[in-house]
């Protein structure tokens, strides 16, 4: 175990409860569907590089009718970083002590009319403090009003804390979630946003509103669109485009590199990976 503060252990606790409520909603939907899958938890620990305990995580995981593969992870970690990748990181150049919590999710769904999904919202210290992460919509086939709908609702958490969040986080999103080597975005946007430090009580607000936002509108958008028909040609588009999602988790995801550079569960790591893609 680590040892948290009080804004580590309010961060930490959210996020696993954000995690519970999330789970709940998704097996509520594969319910609905006639299915009795339900979630697996896989716990992992981590040590540092000099050995001592160094935090861990819980990986979720669950594959069912409507949820075809879907991750939702939590994590709890400290240490120090390696000094070169220190150089990399918000406030840990001259002391690469650190210290991160938070929640990863991505959706891959059986209907290719059903948009996959990913969000993450996390606090991490250094000699900074700072909340990030954010939520994007990723359809192979996409419908304008679950675009707009997704979008509303983001929005709306934004507004509620500075009207500029949005304008300033959905571009943010447009930029991070980008292709360059296939010049395509990954998906229709959403927000992201890093390094958002100030006042712990106002940040963690925000991004407790990011998760609630996400847990309102994404379980609606599923319940829209996954009894749709479908076509052999509409799987076809769906497993070409996750092909450009696993690209993008491969070669640009931030989240991706920390994981892997932090010594964190691979397993956990890498579920954001579809459970099957095509290239052509």
């Amino acid at each position: 175990m680590i040892e948290l503060d009080d804004e580590q252990q309010a961060a930490r606790t959210w996020f696993e409860s954000l995690r519970d409520r999330i789970c709940t909603e998704f097996e509520a939907i594969e319910a609905e569907a006639g299915s009795d899958a339900r979630f697996g938890y896989t716990p992992w620990d981590r040590a540092d590089e000099a050995g001592a305990p160094g935090g861990g995580g819980v990986r979720g995981l669950m594959k069912g009718k409507v949820f075809e593969k879907v991750g939702v992870n939590v994590s709890t970690v400290g240490g120090a970083f390696n000094p070169d990748f220190a150089q990399t990181i918000h406030g840990a150049a001259e002391d690469p002590r650190f210290f991160a919590t938070g929640i990863s999710l991505v959706a891959h769904m059986a209907n290719p009319h059903v948009p996959a999904v990913h969000m993450n919202t996390r606090f991490l210290c250094t000699t900074k403090r700072w909340f990030g992460g954010g939520a994007d919509l990723n359809p192979p086939i996409p419908y304008e009003e679950d675009t707009a709908d997704f979008h509303a609702r983001l929005r709306a958490a934004c507004s509620a804390h500075d009207q500029t969040f949005y304008e300033k986080f959905r571009k943010w999103a447009d930029d991070y979630f980008y292709i360059p080597h296939r010049q395509v975005h990954r998906g229709v946007g959403g927000i992201f946003y890093d390094h958002l430090e100030g006042r712990f009580e106002d940040t963690f607000a925000f991004t407790r509103d990011v998760g609630e936002a996400f847990l309102d509108v994404f379980p609606r958008l599923v319940r829209r669109r996954m009894e749709t028909p479908f076509t052999d040609a509409d799987k076809a588009r769906q497993l070409e485009w996750r092909g450009r999602y696993a690209e993008f988790n491969l070669i640009y995801d931030r989240g991706t590199l920390f994981g892997l550079k932090t010594g964190g569960n691979v397993d956990a790591i890498l579920m954001s990976l579809p459970p099957l893609a095509t290239w052509s």
